[in-house]
């Protein structure tokens, strides 16, 4: 069975089994130049001065390159040895290269440094009267880890000298333990167990190997297909461990009898911060709040409040946030009561004047779920205050760069040459990927209709990973030669590489790419429609990709057209088709265009995406654990490619990403429908013309000296709400809109009583879909997280509520909105969040009871009988509702009647 060698030693130094790292991974030398620098205080370190390194094994360059040497300068290190792993027991005479130093400075690392076993210098006030003897006086805790460090190592080096490799994996196997590659790693295993006994396995996963880690034990199985187990503890179950007679021919292991012990840690330990990233952190820069509900947020409690203030503000910073007691711009929302506000302290004035929010005490208990900025709006008490998101201060949590992140030069380098557009040239069924660089010879082969074409994603929050990997099968076009490409990287990064591999035969090129597809997924590739999903294997993404020529697309301008279409009214088929905007709106989203081009992802892919934006929101409301939640992220990231460059895909764990996920799938839903609009078209026909005809909508100018243009300018002019003081609204354009087929789906609608002219908006870009389709409810697939009242269509009778949805922003400032003839009929009133799925009997609709409404004795009611709600602004004096302005929703799409589209100019003050 490969018995030990009693003689055998070995030459490679082993790794500390504490938090000490082994000596082979530090080395050092005279620098060789003035080029480097220390990675602790990042100055150069000049040419013949001694430096240290500590091999870098975790940085994308390491993993592209190889292990890459850290410098630092002798101080540096000294000061940082903990964190670097070089422990007090650490050995400097023992690092690589030591001997070739001068004796001067071999003497100087052995002063700053130790050598292991001598007691470090102390400082002269802690001398004692012993003649100026130096004396060491170790604390209970330095006892405890010193006697089981010499444990450790005492069985170590006797495994070291006596116990061959094959023999210790045949002692770790027999102990029911994984093997560990590499002998250094294979020692502080079996050492361990040696000493502390052999390791059950984790118990959330049930069949992951427990590994030491200075934090604690720590799972190295997966919870799920798609999840790295995130268990870790610091007593781990164990079983005695056992050596078999067999192995009694080594004295050592023929003496050994398990004792029960508990392996000790120091008090206290550094974060290796090798977890998932929370979505209120940046991977690359550290967290950039505290990871609480109030992160980073400032608060003034003003005048007499219901609860004590000390219980106030204990309240908040157990959430994470801070008590201040004057109000400033920074601060995030003032705590106190109606009465105050109405008393105009001189706080509240301040509040005022520094457009800051005034809260009820409610608040703390609302936000404890997260959403801490749209609380605030929600639970103020004054018509005043600006963008809560803005005043959080990132300033508040200290920077901790992530093991396995990079700094922002680093993430430079290998995103700056990323390109936006590649050209695909597009032959039969799908496109040559031009890495090949026979996208000019060949095309992709393809037999009984099969096309010989993937792309694969991976993601892994916890280990950083956001992996793609393209594979082709390539037959030239002459049919006389056959290739397999593979390309493979990190989405949004330069990191990569691919490879062209010829092939004898076409069958010859197919099977090659099927053997890869089944090494990537672990799946074979004739029963991929019965695909499941394998622990760090790859996930085959449902995109069509580049099957379609982007020369196809009709990109349209009314510049030079021979449109018979008024001017405005081609300026407008030319805005809400404007390919720049889709592409723009997508990587606002965060979305990889290279991996889903425009248009490409499918309906069901998206439908899978909402399913499990749906499962997070249910793990989010019953309080999940992080492995579920991160489980969820790493598919949902998988479905919708990602480009975060360098950083770690963010943990979808909060209330407010996951309805900005919602949104976004919600856009690109619309976006694929406007862009499948635009691909081909009439020959012959002018552009323009062919992509109204499209739209099915009957869309004509408003007269501007008309008396309805003029009230509806009155509307906008009159509904803008206090709070949405971020920008002024000047009406640009008016158009009337008549829907093909709207008019006859509303007319069961048209006597029902109650009906007004309503705001909604959206996207630029979301209008094609929505003038072509309609104005549409959320598919069952979406999850309930952002619909206060329950999946429908929602509408606002102040104009700047509804304005808040169309995306502007100073550079982009143009915007659409539609009024819409809504049948409200009998209206569910509430004053705070309920998800409806049913109405109650005899109600037609949903009405959110704002704080603020337009003045109903200003309303217009027309000669149809329609409302027009164009009051000024006034208190509805409605109690403790949590909405500012009202919301009106509706259950069936055939309520709405589009009447009009109205372009505004957003002018942003800030």
């Amino acid at each position: 069975m490969g018995g030990p060698r009693k003689d055998q030693r070995k030459t490679c130094a082993g790794g500390d089994s504490g938090s000490s790292e082994s000596p082979e991974t530090f080395s050092t030398e005279y620098a060789k130049s003035n080029k480097s620098k220390c990675r602790v205080c990042e100055e150069p370190i000049t040419k013949n001065q001694v430096r240290i390194s500590k091999k870098d094994f975790l940085s994308n360059r390491a993993l592209m390159y190889g292990p890459q040497e850290a410098w630092h300068h002798v101080d540096c290190f000294v000061e940082k040895r903990d964190e670097l792993g070089f422990g007090p027991e650490m050995n400097v005479e023992k690092i690589k290269f030591f001997s070739v130093l001068k004796k001067e400075d071999r003497d100087m690392l052995i002063e700053k440094l130790g050598t292991g076993e001598k007691p470090k210098k102390r400082k002269a006030e802690d001398k004692g009267d012993g003649g100026g003897k130096k004396q060491k006086k170790d604390t209970e805790e330095e006892n405890k880890l010193k006697e089981q460090n010499q444990l450790i190592w005492k069985i170590r080096d006797e495994l070291q000298k006596n116990v061959s490799n094959q023999a210790m994996k045949l002692l770790l196997e027999l102990n029911d333990q994984d093997n560990a590659s590499g002998e250094s790693k294979l020692l502080d295993r079996l050492s361990d167990c040696m000493a502390f006994g052999a390791l059950e396995k984790c118990e959330e996963c049930k069949t992951g190997q427990l590994v030491y880690t200075s934090e604690g034990y720590r799972c190295t199985g997966n919870v799920t297909d798609w999840t790295k187990c995130m268990y870790i503890t610091k007593n781990p179950k164990r079983k005695p461990f056992k050596v078999p007679k067999e192995y009694h021919d080594v004295e050592f292991l023929k003496k050994y009898k398990y004792v029960k012990r508990d392996r000790y840690f120091p008090a206290v330990t550094v974060s290796s911060l090798e977890g998932p990233v929370s979505s209120l952190q940046d991977s690359v820069d550290g967290p950039s709040t505290s990871g609480k509900p109030l992160g980073g947020m400032k608060f003034v409690i003003i005048g007499k409040t219901s609860k004590p203030k000390a219980t106030l503000t204990s309240a908040i910073e157990k959430l994470g946030g801070s008590v201040v007691s004057k109000v400033s711009k920074d601060v995030a929302a003032c705590i106190s009561t109606k009465e105050e506000v109405e008393k105009k302290s001189k706080n509240i004035k301040e509040a005022e004047k520094n457009e800051v929010h005034v809260v009820d005490e409610a608040f703390l208990e609302a936000v404890k779920k997260g959403g801490a900025a749209l609380m605030i709006t929600q639970h103020s008490i004054a018509s005043w205050g600006g963008d809560p998101v803005k005043k959080i201060d990132l300033s508040t949590t200290p920077k901790v760069a992530a093991k396995s992140g990079l700094k922002k030069a680093e993430d430079t380098h290998f995103t700056k040459s990323v390109p936006q557009t590649v050209k695909m040239t597009v032959k039969g069924g799908a496109a040559v990927d031009p890495e090949s660089g026979l996208a000019e010879t060949a095309h992709v082969v393809e037999e009984k209709g099969e096309i010989y074409n993937a792309v694969l994603g991976l993601v892994d929050i916890v280990r950083g990973t956001n992996s793609y990997y393209k594979l082709q099968a390539l037959e030239s076009d002459k049919g006389t030669t056959w290739w397999v490409f593979r390309s493979w990287g990190r989405v949004g990064t330069t990191i990569g590489g691919n490879k062209v591999e010829r092939c004898g035969s076409r069958q010859s090129a197919i099977n090659s790419f099927k053997d890869l597809y089944a090494e990537k997924t672990g799946n074979d590739w004739n029963d991929r429609k019965n695909f499941k999903k394998y622990p760090n294997k790859f996930y085959p993404l449902d995109i069509d990709y580049g099957q379609d020529d982007e020369s196809a697309v009709k990109k349209i301008s009314s510049v030079g057209s021979k449109s018979k279409l008024p001017k405005s009214v081609q300026d407008l088929v030319c805005m809400i088709f404007d390919v720049e905007s889709m592409k723009k709106a997508m990587m606002e989203f965060e979305i990889d265009l290279k991996k889903m081009p425009l248009g490409k992802l499918s309906k069901k892919q998206i439908e899978s995406a909402y399913k499990v934006l749906s499962e997070l929101q249910e793990l989010n409301t019953k309080g999940g654990t992080q492995t579920q939640i991160l489980d969820a992220s790493n598919r949902f990231y998988t479905l919708i490619p990602h480009d975060f460059g360098m950083k770690k895909p963010p943990l979808l764990d909060t209330a407010d990403v996951i309805k900005k996920k919602t949104e976004m799938l919600d856009n690109l839903l619309e976006i694929e429908v406007a862009y499948s609009m635009l691909k081909g078209g009439d020959e012959g026909e002018d552009p323009v013309d062919a992509h109204y005809k499209k739209l099915n909508t009957k869309i004509q100018e408003l007269d501007k000296k008309s008396d309805e243009y003029k009230r509806l300018v009155e509307y906008v002019k009159n509904t803008h709400g206090k709070t949405h003081n971020m920008y002024d609204l000047e009406v640009l354009e008016i158009w009337t809109v008549e829907r093909q087929g709207e008019a006859a789906r509303y007319k069961p609608f048209r006597d029902l009583h109650n009906k007004q002219l309503l705001w909604h908006g959206s996207r630029t870009t979301n209008f094609a879909g929505i003038l072509s389709q309609g104005l549409r409810i959320a598919p069952p697939e979406a999850p309930v997280t952002g619909y206060m009242f329950g999946k429908g269509i929602y509408f606002a009778d102040m104009v700047s509520k509804s304005a808040n949805y169309c995306c502007t922003s100073k550079t982009n400032p143009t915007g659409m909105l539609l009024l819409c003839e809504v049948a409200l009929g009998n209206m569910h009133e509430l004053t705070a969040s309920d998800f409806i799925t049913k109405l109650p009997k005899g109600k037609h609709s949903t009405k959110g009871c704002g704080r603020t409404i337009p003045d109903p004795t200003k309303s217009y009611v027309g000669s149809d009988g329609v409302t027009i709600p164009m009051g000024p602004g006034v208190d509805a004096s409605v109690n403790k509702s949590s909405l500012l302005y009202n919301e009106y929703i509706v259950y069936d799409v055939a309520q709405v009647n589009v009447k009009y589209l109205v372009k505004m100019d957003f002018k942003w003050k800030w």
